[in-house]
């Protein structure tokens, strides 16, 4: 039915910190239901609150159950900025589509805030700036053209030349874009704190379940399970992440390998406003901290999905990606306490796949999440919930699979 992945290695740092647990039955019985989300993580915890918010009865199921999967992998960089920079994704899909996806995804970031803030779901929740280094891929005039398109796009975004990123945030670099209000949070508390709040909807969950075969009509879906019982669903939802079900379309979609590190909390040693950091390189590095004073960096990402030949690299990945990392900080103790190595899809524009699947109306999907997973999972309940409402989202065919 798909192809299982060994989606994480090692030892995240989000086991450091303690998520409530969320109860799941055992499926003995045929039933049936109005939407059945695969996949019980970030991105379908996501899609299942909105949707029960809207009066929708929903079924969840996981082959490993919740927060088992890669969202345990994430470095949690909730932001609005694409993997595409704004002028590059301007010369592949136009300047007025580009733009439109990039307010989008700055929308997502702040209803996602809202929603949480709405929910009352404790996930250590804090707004950060964020700093796009210069880098081998875009350099300093690069940069400040992008901060003026992002402008242009009515994006708040500012340049910063060499003296005043080092004089504001100690980082020696030829120069950075600014922007404002991106979030940290946990992710194993969020995706368990939106799951909660689903059960409490009289939502249903069941893990171990695997999804085995599925045929679906007019009237909707019939998914097999593997351990016999079958699930009747008016509509389908696919949060799968990164294991692709046989039917959803892989063109222009690829798996990544990535790897990241967190050091020990140290708050006084962190650079000032502690602003999400990325660079504008390939591949680039990124890091963020944590409500403790920990520093998590990521990067080092391969083009290939090998799961034994990527956790062979943790040690060596691990070792250069704290040596990056002290470099930019020397003040910094930046040995590695949680190594980790993950999988995430990949699209050619960084714009996740989101909507019903061609030629199966009823069977809707999310894929291709890049460096934005969280942020696209809120854009893909939006586009979704409204979909299931009969309604279609105003952006919905930037991320259609007909795109």
């Amino acid at each position: 039915m798909k192809r299982k992945l060994d989606l994480r290695t090692g030892r995240p740092v989000w086991f450091a910190y303690r998520a409530a647990t969320v109860p799941t039955e055992k499926l003995t019985r045929d039933i049936k239901t109005d939407v059945l989300v695969v996949g019980m993580g970030v991105s379908g915890a996501m899609i299942a609150e909105a949707l029960t918010a809207r009066g929708h009865a929903v079924v969840c199921i996981d082959r490993r159950g919740p927060l088992k999967g890669s969202t345990s992998a994430t470095t949690a960089l909730v932001q609005f900025e694409i993997d595409q920079p704004l002028t590059t994704l301007s010369s592949m899909i136009g300047k007025e589509k580009a733009m439109q996806a990039w307010r989008r995804s700055r929308l997502a970031v702040s209803n996602l805030q809202g929603r949480i803030a709405e929910l009352g779901i404790d996930c250590r929740l804090v707004a950060r700036p964020s700093l796009y280094l210069a880098g081998d891929v875009m350099g300093s005039s690069e940069l400040e053209t992008e901060a003026r398109a992002r402008r242009q796009a009515g994006i708040g975004a500012f340049y910063l030349p060499r003296k005043a990123l080092e004089d504001r945030f100690g980082i020696k670099r030829p120069g950075a874009v600014l922007s404002r209000d991106n979030l940290a949070l946990e992710p194993r508390m969020l995706t368990a704190g939106l799951l909660l709040k689903t059960l409490e909807r009289g939502a249903r969950f069941y893990a171990p379940v695997e999804a085995a075969a599925l045929e679906d009509d007019r009237d909707g879906v019939t998914v097999a399970t593997k351990s016999g019982p079958t699930i009747r669903a008016r509509h389908l939802v696919l949060a799968t992440g990164y294991e692709l079900m046989d039917m959803v379309p892989r063109a222009k979609h690829q798996i990544i390998s990535t790897w990241a590190i967190a050091t020990r909390p140290q708050k006084q040693a962190v650079w000032p406003e502690e602003a999400f950091i990325w660079e504008a390189s390939d591949p680039y590095l990124y890091m963020r901290t944590t409500a403790d004073g920990r520093v998590i960096c990521g990067g080092e990402d391969e083009d290939f999905s090998d799961e034994e030949e990527r956790d062979r690299l943790i040690p060596a990945k691990s070792a250069r990606i704290a040596a990056k990392l002290s470099r930019l900080f020397p003040g910094l103790d930046t040995e590695p306490e949680f190594s980790w190595a993950g999988a995430f899809g990949t699209t050619t524009t960084g714009l996740p796949y989101i909507g019903a699947i061609p030629r199966h109306p009823r069977i809707h999907a999310v894929m291709g999440y890049g460096g934005n997973g969280i942020t696209f999972s809120q854009i893909a309940s939006e586009v979704l919930a409204s979909a299931l409402d009969g309604v279609e989202d105003a952006d919905a065919a930037l991320f259609g699979f007909n795109r």
